[in-house]
This record gives C-alpha cells, sequence and structure tokens, in this order.
C-alpha cells in the first residue's frame, strides 16, 4: 500500500515521464521537417521509451493500492535554432528527471517504503544511461562542428547509437 505522500510524488513523476514523451515527440517532429531523418527516428523512439517510462509508473502505483492520475501536460517547445540546441536541451531535460527520480528515491528511502524503493531503482539505472546517451551526442555533435559532411553522417548514424554506461557494466 503507497503512502499519500509516495502515491503524489510517483503521480508527479507519471505527469513528467509523460512531458518527456511529448518532449522528445515535438523534437522528432522539428528534426523531421527539417530533414533531418536519422534525428527524427532516434527522437520517436526517445519518445516510445519515454511513455513505457510512463506506463511503467502508472501500473506500479495502481498495483500497490494507488491510483495513478493523468493530467495535464506542459506544451514542449516546438522549434530549435539548430539541432545542437535541440541535444542541448534534450541533456538538460534529462539531468532534470535524474533530479526527480532522485527526489522520489529520497522520499521512499524516509518514509521506508522499500518495495517502491527497489522499484525506482531500475530508473535511477535508466537514467545513468539516458545522462550517458544525451552527453555522448553532445560530444559527437562538438567534434562535428559545423561540417555539413560530420552532420549527414551523424543524422545517419544516431539510428544505430548505444551507450553502455558504468551501471550497465557488470564487474567480472
Amino acid at each position: 500500500m503507497l503512502s499519500k505522500n509516495i502515491q503524489k510524488a510517483l503521480n508527479s513523476q507519471i505527469r513528467i515521464e509523460a512531458e518527456s514523451s511529448q518532449t522528445y515527440l515535438s523534437m522528432a517532429c522539428w528534426a523531421e521537417v527539417n530533414g533531418l531523418e536519422g534525428i527524427a527516428q532516434f527522437m520517436y523512439a526517445q519518445s516510445d521509451e519515454e511513455r513505457a517510462h510512463m506506463l511503467k509508473l502508472v501500473k506500479y502505483v495502481n498495483e500497490r493500492g494507488g491510483h495513478a492520475q493523468v493530467t495535464d501536460l506542459k506544451a514542449p517547445k516546438t522549434t530549435y535554432t539548430t539541432f545542437k540546441e535541440m541535444f542541448e536541451a534534450l541533456y538538460e531535460h534529462e539531468l532534470f528527471v535524474s533530479n526527480s527520480i532522485n527526489e522520489l528515491v529520497h522520499i521512499t528511502f524516509a518514509e521506508k517504503d522499500y518495495a517502491t524503493h527497489n522499484f525506482l531503482q531500475w530508473y535511477v539505472s535508466e537514467q545513468i544511461e539516458e545522462e550517458a546517451t544525451a552527453k555522448t551526442i553532445l560530444d559527437k555533435i562538438n567534434l562535428i562542428g559545423d561540417d555539413k559532411g560530420g552532420l549527414y553522417l551523424f543524422d545517419r548514424d544516431i539510428q544505430q547509437l548505444t551507450v553502455v554506461s558504468s551501471a550497465a557494466v557488470s564487474p567480472k
């Protein structure tokens, strides 16, 4: 059974994950209309992933005797000056989500809700991976600079981008 405080915090995270999905969907639309098909496909996949994160939280809240709430969302930004600006926004957003997850973990620990604390460890690991991916993308963008050929290759290659974070590496 979830406490009212934890249920409220989880519902807040549900909204954040939904807004993340909408933000990445908006980024995908911007990239697509600007001829960046690879980036658009990457962002569409990110949007789907964030929606899956939201649904995982929804199911958890409902299964633990709470009531998941679907609320209104902030409209995402719809235009960017450059693809670099868009990916900088993505990185900043992932840092925000990580902070939110960390606050949620802190609440569950303080309230001694170890089941929810354990459930949230997946999100902690996921955010390490999300931040590492965003940082890797920004590093690649900085290497490209203003080179149009580099942008072409980046747009093509981002579809296969995978980053192995330290959280995913198991010690031998």
